[in-house]
């Protein structure tokens, strides 16, 4: 053997030597593992959450007696949401739309957690006693009807 193969040969077997000592001996060359325990609470999202999951109004339940300016408050997931908002109408008894706006996310809306949103709509007098009902819409970039949901309320003039 020449001076060049002896070289490569005694720096293979001191390779092999130092994995030795580091990956199969126990306990040498290497930092003690230390299992501890976790300290936060993991937290599960619902990856597909039921409709009734996404939205919970907070401000207004069915057959409150309403008047204009009307704010609505309460929260939804992030995939009710597009751009941080989604729409909100206001109909009459026949169905005419009287007031529409935006609900704005209060929060950073890119989320599947819930985020708190608030929409003031102003709309004309009604008839008092006359009913109708507020709409919440989830904004559906899509347009394709299987995305859209909605969420009707019933309310008193």
């Amino acid at each position: 053997m020449n001076k060049t193969g002896w070289t490569l040969a005694i720096i293979s077997i001191l390779v092999i030597v130092a994995a030795i000592i580091l990956f199969v001996l126990p306990g040498t060359g290497r930092a003690p593992t230390v299992e501890t325990p976790a300290t936060t609470t993991p937290v599960v999202v619902d990856e597909n959450p039921s409709f009734e999951d996404m939205l919970v109004v907070e401000s207004l339940n069915d057959n409150d007696s309403i008047a204009s300016p009307l704010t609505i408050t309460g929260r939804a997931r992030g995939g009710w949401y597009f751009e941080a908002s989604f729409p909100i109408e206001i109909q009459n008894a026949s169905g005419t739309k009287i007031a529409e706006g935006p609900a704005q996310a209060q929060g950073e809306w890119m989320t599947e957690n819930y985020v708190p949103f608030s929409a003031t709509l102003t709309f004309p007098a009604q008839p008092a006693g006359s009913v109708g009902k507020v709409i919440l819409r989830n904004d559906n970039p899509s347009g394709l009807p299987e995305n859209a949901k909605s969420l009707e309320i019933p309310v008193t003039f």
